[in-house]
């Protein structure tokens, strides 16, 4: 067992269900609960079985080794008490491989680790938790890495069917869009931003404040610059009076709240819903630095990944990389070729934050991040808001410009929802919400003429991309290889605006934005030509969403 004197900061939360797994380093032993009915392991752990739905459960013994299932060496990120560069892993239990741990690789040369690699626990105390750190066994062993629970391609065998051959999706119309101004520490207030958004969308939509019913938001809190307040923000400051809100942080991704107030409309709850969405993180950091603001988070937190470093969602994204370039031949090249597709996008956007030109040299020679990633396979925090403007679909035909119509949307959950113990080589929560969207529209990809799909990282587009079925599983690395299938003029134009890796990380609105402005014909010199049917995805990691658009009613 290791003691560092430095306590990492932040430590686990110690709760009735995981103090068990916490703290099991003080006799040396790591325990994993277990059911005892179907004998499976479970982690995180829960007060059933998902498997077999026992209630008997409890913590069980376990050899403490483990195969080395991905891993990433971080460069950018560090906590008190671990400082970059460290090796961020997951590493899947011998007795159950379906179980991974998030952790860090120890007491080796990162060059030498190699997927496969069996590993052994060694336990670090920090105050009152014992981390369950791993290190590569001294016979230099090797083992068969674990297998997807659900493959990739057998997503669509998990769909449920539609219950019925009415679809919500026919009763509402996007029928205005807005932008405040968008930039790099604007330093204003992000309700002042929020409120340019929504007066812009509603103006578009040929509406007064007055006709606004509903109010959507995601995620609704003022933290880390993530927003402005939410519905109780906003309402306190317009006062319009709606009949129906919705916000809170599970929902269909970042641009769930159009997903919701679709619903809300085919309920008749409401008959013109606001949704917006704004972000002020460029500003947030700033002020910190100049101590005008505290850093946000504590000593404590519920995360089985920030204890190990792992403290952003570039970190498991860059597992789920590595081993999709490991199954799949997938090179940095290609995740190079997405950025430089919205660089050169961006490049005829007015409004894009990132405007110049960019090589593949200057892709891969970026700082690196936490690899694969580097700089540029990242979005760009900045400060803007976006609204929308969701309407019954026959006020919709009174509206001054032409509607855009909801042909399908995709949301149901297929995978696990823990970070670490779902799908292997794609973005988590992508696979079964694409498949979903498919069941519910007679298109198929070849009808989309251009797809806004969420790049928080390059890493997430890939795996829309291949989810969406714009090319195989597995086949991105020919699919995107010259840039030539992704262009404005290619099989299918991607992020015709720049995407959040060069217009800015508006957490998927600016996705809906641009495909809006496609499909009427407004995106001036980035317009794709003919553009009747977009595809727009929100999220991932997170329970996420994915709408097909159309002109046509």
């Amino acid at each position: 067992m290791g003691f560092h004197p430095m306590s990492r900061l932040p430590l686990p939360q110690l709760t009735f269900d995981n103090e068990f797994f916490w703290t099991s380093g003080a006799d040396g032993v790591l325990r994993i609960q277990g059911c005892g009915d179907c004998k499976a392991l479970i982690h995180p752990p829960q007060p059933i079985c998902r498997y077999c739905y026992s209630h008997n459960v409890a913590p069980r013994e376990v050899s403490g080794r483990a195969v080395l299932s991905a891993f990433t060496v971080n460069h950018r990120f560090s906590i008190p008490g671990l400082s970059a560069p460290y090796v961020v892993a997951q590493v899947a239990i011998e007795e159950d491989p379906r179980v991974r741990l998030t952790t860090n690789i120890i007491d080796c040369d990162p060059e030498e680790l190699e997927l496969g690699r069996v590993v052994e626990v060694v336990f670090e105390q920090n105050d009152d938790v014992w981390l369950p750190l791993f290190r590569p066994t001294s016979k230099s062993e090797t083992a068969p890495l674990p297998d997807d629970e659900i493959a990739p391609t057998d997503f669509p065998k998990f769909v449920r069917p539609m219950l019925t051959t009415e679809k919500f999706e026919d009763t509402a119309a996007i029928t205005g869009i807005g932008a405040s101004k968008l930039g790099r520490r604007l330093m204003v207030s992000p309700l002042s931003l929020t409120i340019e958004a929504s007066e812009a969308a509603i103006a578009d939509a040929g509406l007064t404040l007055a006709d606004i019913d509903g109010l959507s938001t995601y995620p609704a809190i003022d933290a880390m610059g993530m927003g402005e307040g939410g519905i109780t923000a906003l309402e306190g400051a317009l006062g319009i009076r709606p009949t129906w809100i919705n916000g809170g942080m599970d929902t269909f991704g970042p641009g769930g709240s159009v997903i919701a107030a679709v619903m809300a409309v085919a309920t008749g709850m409401a008959r013109h819903v606001l949704c917006f969405r704004t972000l002020w993180e460029a500003t947030f950091n700033q002020l910190m630095k100049e101590g005008k603001l505290s850093p946000p988070g504590g000593a404590r937190v519920n995360s089985w990944q920030a204890p190990f470093g792992a403290t952003s969602a570039a970190h498991t994204l860059a597992l789920n990389a590595q081993r999709h370039f490991h199954r799949y031949g997938t090179t940095k090249e290609t995740l190079g070729w997405i950025a430089l597709n919205q660089r050169a996008n961006a490049a005829l956007n007015p409004t894009a934050i990132y405007r110049d030109p960019m090589s593949m040299d200057d892709y891969l020679n970026a700082r690196p991040i936490t690899t694969p990633f580097g700089l540029y396979d990242c979005d760009v925090p900045c400060d803007g808001a976006v609204a929308v403007v969701v309407s019954a679909v026959d006020a919709a035909a009174d509206a001054p410009k032409a509607p855009v119509y909801f042909e399908a949307i995709g949301t149901q959950i297929i995978e696990r929802t823990d970070w670490d113990q779902t799908t292997l080589t794609h973005e988590p929560q992508v696979l079964g919400q694409a498949a979903h969207l498919w069941t519910r529209t007679s298109l198929r990809p070849n009808d989309v003429d251009v797809a806004e799909l969420y790049d928080g990282f390059t890493f997430n587009c890939l795996s829309w991309l291949e989810a969406l079925g714009f090319c195989g599983i597995g086949e991105a690395k020919d699919f995107l290889h010259g840039g030539a299938a992704i262009a404005r003029d290619g099989v299918i134009p991607l992020n015709t605006h720049g995407g959040q890796l060069s217009h800015g990380r508006t957490h998927g609105m600016g996705l809906i934005h641009e495909a809006v402005s496609q499909l009427r014909g407004e995106a001036g010199e980035r317009q794709v030509d003919d553009a009747r049917v977009a595809v727009v995805s929100s999220g991932g990691l997170t329970p996420s969403g994915v709408m097909l658009l159309r002109t046509e009613a």
